[in-house]
């Protein structure tokens, strides 16, 4: 072979390792009281480190879902159709418990667990993620009716991934989605037209069609439809217990900017039959109580992408050589190195936090912050994301622009978590909406952010600036976006200055509190230990 053809300076591939082996993450579990589910971690982490797990993630978004709205007699069949390693995915995340399993778990720390499962194997392949937090997030919602909580949701918490179109309690586990948004509404689900009949034998028969249906391949689907007493919560099986189909037609699949591995449809309800779930008009009072858990796996998503981002890049940087040395060890690379990975233990930090709030229900200061730091930090977390992974790519230089880095399904990931459960404003907006009507939440916000009291002068400052900015009324609307973004920034900062790397929370507070810092990633003043914390985001 001539030697114009011989392979230098390339990077190893990053494989055989422990996604798991991520301190800030193990931290945050330990912390939670889910210390007991580490061994577990670590395991699923060496499964999502093997060159096969990330084969499926490459050939699951290479090779897109496809509709079937018909077989080949013309008869209607409303099937989607996906690549043999969707259904490996699948199987892993449930066999691993990252879906409904957590409810019936009475250990402590078990949504926890549960987060930190969650995030790590997510960094395989995202798509798939969609289906298994909606499970997780449908019971608390499907409890509001108790018959059919305790009819299906053993089988939505079981550890058995049953694929296949059949009547729910025949089949040995079950996924459940959600159905909300129509095209004349989107985030204003009270604009929804859906209607929802009652019948004499206390089901319902549903007319409407959805915008948004990601997943159409569960076996159940919580909705929402205007029934006689206003808008109300709704659970369609695709199964009725007849065994005949129900009328939820697939009308088409999105074609999406990323996510493409899931299947993300509008749907026709066609005289569906649905079961009430809560009370007559009270269906976005019932149905919250998904949305704010499938928000908090979109910060932790987001999260997960970030991690992969910073790893992936400080990988790449160690192996690279430039200008005569690893491009880690040129300092401009390592500013933008630390500041990767500060900005992604920030997110992670807070991320296993809220999920360790999830565990404590009975606490009523808990749920309190939960509703506060879940909305701040959604917005701020998520929105990160993209920036995020685009400074991440921009680290491999063109070879992160090709395909086969991976770099470019992470970047286009990387938005939909922001838009996903409510957009920024709407996220913004639901933090106001939050400290309005629980005045309770923000005495809990800044107890929790108060705890780091005196363990930083920059970090005290910020937050003092903050509350300053919560006495002013006017116009707060208009400036929700810096008031919501301040919160999340002394919440991440008060949580590594307790408990993160020194260097890491010097970083930060140096940088998002103390002025300097520029608008771009690696813009870190002088002084930061950028070596240490680059280290941290080290594949060993």
């Amino acid at each position: 072979m001539p030697a114009t053809h011989e392979v230098t300076n390339q990077v190893p591939p990053l494989a055989g390792h422990d996604v798991a082996d991520d301190p800030a993450l193990l931290a945050g579990l330990e912390r939670a009281g889910a210390g007991w589910a580490a061994a577990q971690l670590h395991e699923l982490g060496r499964l999502a480190g093997t060159e096969q797990a990330q084969e499926w993630g490459r050939l699951v978004n290479e090779n897109e879902p496809v509709l079937r709205t018909h077989d080949r007699y013309g008869n209607r069949i409303d099937e989607v159709e996906f690549h043999p390693h969707w259904h490996d995915l699948m199987r892993a995340a449930t066999a691993h418990g990252l879906h409904g399993t957590p409810w019936r778990d009475p250990r402590e720390g078990a949504h926890a667990a549960r987060a930190a499962k969650f995030y790590v194997w997510g960094q395989v392949e995202a798509g798939h993620s969609c289906p298994i937090s909606m499970t997780y997030a449908a019971v608390p919602a499907l409890r509001a009716n108790p018959e059919l909580a305790a009819r299906y949701e053993p089988l939505l918490a079981a550890t058995e991934y049953d694929f296949g179109l059949r009547e729910p309690t025949a089949k040995r586990g079950l996924l459940a989605g959600m159905s909300m948004t129509e095209k004349q509404g989107g985030s204003d689900v009270r604009a929804n037209t859906t209607s929802a009949t009652p019948a004499a034998d206390g089901s319902y028969t549903l007319v409407g069609h959805k915008w948004f249906t990601s997943a159409p391949m569960c076996d159940l689907f919580l909705t929402l439809a205007q029934a006689p007493g206003g808008l109300s919560c709704f659970l369609l099986p695709r199964v009725l217990p007849d065994g005949s189909r129900n009328r939820i037609l697939l009308q088409r699949l999105k074609d999406k900017l990323g996510n493409r591995s899931n299947a993300s449809s509008e749907i026709e309800y066609d005289n569906a039959v649905g079961w009430l779930v809560g009370e007559e008009g009270r269906g976005v009072r019932t149905i919250i109580e998904m949305v704010n858990n499938t928000r908090l796996d979109c910060t932790l998503g987001s999260a997960s992408g970030m991690r992969l981002g910073a790893v992936r890049a400080v990988h790449h940087a160690t192996h690279r050589r430039a200008f005569g040395r690893a491009l880690v060890d040129q300092p401009l690379m390592a500013n933008v190195l630390a500041d990767l990975v500060v900005e992604s233990e920030a997110a992670t930090t807070v991320a296993m936090r809220l999920a360790a709030a999830g565990d404590r229900r009975d606490d009523a200061q808990e749920q309190a912050f939960r509703r506060l730091g879940l909305a701040v930090s959604k917005y701020w977390v998520c929105k990160r994301a993209p920036v995020h992974a685009a400074e991440a790519l921009e680290c491999f230089g063109g070879n992160g622009y090709v395909e086969e880095s991976g770099m470019p399904r992470l970047y286009r990931e990387a938005p939909l978590s922001s838009i996903w459960e409510g957009s920024g404003n709407v996220a913004a907006l639901d933090a106001l909406r939050a400290m309005g009507k629980q005045p309770e939440s923000v005495a809990a916000f800044f107890a929790e952010v108060e705890q780091a009291a005196g363990g930083d002068a920059r970090l005290d400052d910020a937050v003092d600036r903050v509350r300053k900015e919560l006495t002013d009324l006017d116009g707060i609307e208009y400036r929700a976006r810096r008031l919501v973004e301040a919160m999340a920034l002394v919440l991440q900062g008060s949580l590594l200055v307790r408990h993160g790397h020194p260097a890491v929370a010097d970083a930060f507070c140096a940088s998002r509190f103390g002025g300097d810092w520029g608008i771009a990633f690696g813009t870190l003043p002088a002084g930061v230990d950028t070596g240490a914390i680059i280290e941290r985001a080290a594949v060993r």
